[in-house]
C-alpha cells in the first residue's frame, strides 16, 4: 500500500480524480475519461481508492480491487458536509478524499455480479408490479365511467374482463370501442402477469443457492422475496453492531428530535432502502392479520399484546422493526429463526 489517498468522483464519460500523499499534499488532480480509468489506476502503487455509492460504484470497486488497491464506498450524504462551498466535480472529488480517511465514517460493502444481477431481477419485477397496478386502476376507471364496477383486489380483475367480453353478456351493453379497449388492456395484464412469474421463478431458483437467504425464510412473515431481497442487499451483516442499527438503516426507527435532555420521538425515519422496508412491513401486515386467529408461540403473544394498546398500523410497523433486527441476528449469528430465541 502507497500510503496515497484518492478521491475519485464517478460519472458517466469523466471521471474526476483528487489524490493526496501520506503527507496530505495534493500530489494528482485531473480528469480522467472512461476508457482510460483502467489504464490510469494500473500506473499507480496500491493505494485506498474512496468513492460514493452509486449505481456504478460497485462495478469500479470491483474493477480496482482486483488491481489491488483498496476501495471504499461511501453514502453520499455522509461525504457532503466535507464539500467546501458550491458544488463541482473538483470540489466532490476532494470532498470523497477527505471523507474517506475519517476514523467515524461508515463505509458500504462492495456487491458482487451475483448480488446486484438478482437485485436486477427484484427491480424489475416492481416495475412490471407497479405497471400492472396501474393498468387494473386504468381499466376499472374506465370501466366505472360505463356504469361497471367489480369487488376490491388485483385478482378480481379477470371477472370484470369476463363480464365485457363474455360472449352473448347482453346484461352489459358497450360500444365496440370500450370492448376493444378492455380486450387491449386485458392482453397487456396478461402479459406482465407472465413476466412477473417468470421473474419470480428466476428470484426462486436464486433464494434455493444462498444459504443466507434460506435462513431468512424461516422467519414468520419473510417469504421467498423478502428473504432473497434481504440476503442480496445486506452483504456483510456485521457492517451493522446490532438488529438496531439495522432497522434504523432501513428507516424503521422513530425519528428523533431531542435536546436539553428532553428526549421527542416522532414518526419513523423512512430512510434507507425503501424497497426492503415496503416488503417487510408487507410481511408483517400479514403476521398481525395472523395473530388475530392463533396465539401460537412467543411472537404471536407479543403482537397481540400490542395490538391491545396500538393500532393495527402501529403494530405492523412495530412489528417490521423486529422483523429487521431478528433479520440481522439469523443473519450474523447464521442460524435460523427459532421462537425461544426471538
Amino acid at each position: 500500500m502507497s500510503g496515497m489517498i484518492i478521491g475519485l468522483d464517478l460519472a458517466k464519460s469523466v471521471f474526476q480524480v483528487h489524490a493526496v500523499d501520506s503527507d496530505g499534499k495534493v500530489v494528482i488532480t485531473r480528469k480522467v475519461r472512461r476508457s482510460q480509468m483502467l489504464e490510469f489506476f494500473a500506473r499507480l502503487d496500491p493505494c485506498l481508492v474512496g468513492m460514493e455509492a452509486c449505481p456504478s460504484a460497485h462495478h469500479w470497486a470491483r474493477e480496482l480491487s482486483a488491481m489491488g488497491h483498496e476501495v471504499r464506498l461511501m453514502v453520499a450524504s455522509y461525504v457532503k458536509p466535507y464539500v467546501k462551498r458550491q458544488k463541482n466535480d473538483m470540489v466532490d472529488a476532494e470532498a470523497i478524499c477527505e471523507a474517506v480517511t475519517r476514523p467515524t465514517m461508515r463505509f458500504v460493502p462492495i456487491k458482487s455480479e451475483s448480488q446486484q444481477a438478482i437485485l436486477m431481477v427484484h427491480k424489475t419485477r416492481a416495475l412490471l408490479v407497479r405497471q400492472r397496478t396501474m393498468l387494473v386502476n386504468a381499466l376499472r376507471g374506465h370501466l366505472t365511467e360505463m356504469g361497471v364496477v367489480a369487488p376490491k383486489g388485483i385478482r378480481r380483475h379477470a371477472d370484470l374482463v369476463e363480464r365485457v367480453l363474455a360472449h352473448g353478456a347482453d346484461e352489459i351493453d358497450l360500444p365496440p370501442l370500450v370492448r376493444d379497449i378492455v380486450f387491449s388492456s386485458a392482453r397487456q395484464i396478461g402479459s406482465l402477469n407472465a413476466e412477473i412469474k417468470e421473474l419470480e421463478r428466476k428470484i426462486l431458483e436464486w433464494h434455493r443457492t444462498s444459504e443466507a437467504s434460506l435462513r431468512l425464510a424461516t422467519i414468520p412473515g419473510v417469504g421467498v422475496i423478502t428473504a432473497s431481497a434481504m440476503a442480496a442487499t445486506v452483504v456483510d451483516p456485521a457492517a451493522f453492531r446490532s438488529g438496531r442499527d439495522l432497522a434504523a438503516w432501513l428507516g424503521l426507527t422513530p425519528r428523533s428530535n431531542s435536546s436539553g435532555g428532553k428526549e421527542k420521538l416522532g414518526r419513523i425515519t423512512k430512510a434507507g432502502n425503501r424497497y426492503l422496508r415496503t416488503l417487510l412491513v408487507i410481511g408483517a401486515t400479514s403476521v398481525v392479520g395472523f395473530s388475530r386467529r392463533t396465539t401460537e408461540g412467543p411472537l404471536m403473544s407479543w403482537v397481540r399484546k400490542l395490538l391491545q394498546a396500538k393500532s393495527a398500523r402501529l403494530t405492523t410497523v412495530a412489528l417490521a422493526n423486529k422483523m429487521a433486527r431478528i433479520c440481522w441476528a439469523v443473519m450474523a449469528r447464521k442460524t435460523v429463526y427459532g421462537e425461544a430465541a426471538a
